[in-house]
């Protein structure tokens, strides 16, 4: 053979080993028939399913980056890779992929331990009332629960189906009414047979999702519960941390609260902390009180990173997260931070009703 048709051959290889799984997912899927109605109830009877795999995440938000935040810039603002052995939503595992390793989570009853592989450090936390977002809340059947939390039958259609490691996975599009979301809809791709979710994508306005998250592998067999419970590595000690983040350390020790209602919104969980969370499924606010030193801090991010200053506030839009920072409090010393997706008039009524209705505690 040819040197020339040697080439021509290794590159004919290459194209079809690349472009194979495209045209696997471009092949028309039959779909299950299974109406919008049904659909949505089998999301919902499917939370005891247990399963592993691995699933690829890919953000579009790029987030400031503080001190506090790092981690979550890097959760909604690149390309991840977990691998998930879920038992239950009481006992499950997910591993998040690095190049130079990885950092998992055991999650046990209430305990998180989340172990770091380069650091060769292991934290076990108790799941605070508050916190910041995880690995394992961006795995397609926990973003579904969210997505399909308080939406109307209405706001529900069907999609084509789609083939999702090796599932004829049919569609749904979860459309949002409430005129003070910043998202648009999303779509669901679901196991017609067991319900549960394979594949989710978030859009905000512009035409491409702002976040997405598909099982790239499979099996529904339960998990050996071996392979969910942590095992300390010789020479590592496990650290035991009252305080899992930023959010959870304000919301216990703050000495403000902030009010029962935010921008038409009522506070849905954290009610007896500093901290609140405010609406239901995917349109929803934090409220996070900051002592005036790490505000300023966080103001300079946000400035560097293009926010506005709109009465006092500096605000930042990135597609559908809305983030702003209130001036301080001259009665306690306390500037809010205000997230979430929601719009940016919204965001200027939340932070008019969290500035007027704290209150000590």
């Amino acid at each position: 053979m040819r040197p020339v048709h040697r080439w021509a051959l290794v590159a004919a290889t290459c194209a079809l080993v690349i472009g194979v799984p495209y045209a696997v997912r471009a092949r028309p899927v039959a779909d299950s028939g299974v109406g919008a109605a049904d659909l949505v109830d089998r999301v919902h009877a499917a939370s005891g399913t247990t399963y592993s795999g691995t699933v690829d995440v890919e953000g579009r938000l790029g987030l400031p980056i503080a001190d506090h935040f790092t981690d979550l810039a890097d959760l909604f603002g690149g390309e991840s890779r977990l691998r998930v052995w879920w038992r239950g939503d009481d006992d499950w595992r997910v591993d998040r992929l690095l190049a130079t390793g990885e950092v998992d989570l055991f999650h046990h009853a209430n305990r998180t331990v989340s172990w770091d592989y380069e650091r060769q450090e292991a934290r076990t936390d108790v799941d605070p009332r508050v916190r910041l977002p995880r690995d394992s809340d961006l795995l397609p059947p926990q973003i579904a629960t969210r997505a399909l939390d308080g939406a109307p039958a209405s706001a529900v259609t069907r999609l084509p189906a789609r083939r999702v490691a090796g599932v004829a996975a049919a569609g749904l599009r979860v459309s949002m009414t409430d005129p003070r979301s910043s998202i648009d809809h999303v779509d669901l791709w679901v196991d017609p047979d067991t319900g549960l979710t394979l594949s989710v994508e978030v859009y905000g306005t512009t035409p491409h999702p702002v976040l997405s998250a598909e099982f790239t592998t499979l099996t529904l067999a339960t998990p050996d519960p071996e392979t969910t419970r942590f095992r300390p590595v010789p020479g590592v000690h496990p650290i035991y941390d009252s305080v899992l983040d930023i959010a959870d350390a304000a919301d216990q020790f703050a000495p403000v609260r902030p009010p029962a209602e935010v921008a038409g919104f009522a506070r849905s969980s954290g009610a007896s902390g500093a901290a609140g969370i405010y609406g239901t499924g995917l349109t929803r606010l934090l409220a996070l009180p900051l002592p005036d030193h790490e505000a300023a801090d966080l103001a300079g991010q946000l400035k560097v990173s293009g926010a506005t200053k709109v009465d006092g506030r500096e605000l930042l839009r990135v597609g559908p997260l809305g983030v702003t920072l209130t001036s301080t409090n001259l009665h306690d010393g306390t500037r809010w931070l205000l997230a979430g997706s929601v719009t940016d008039d919204t965001l200027a009524r939340a932070a008019e009703d969290v500035t007027a209705g704290t209150s000590p505690r």
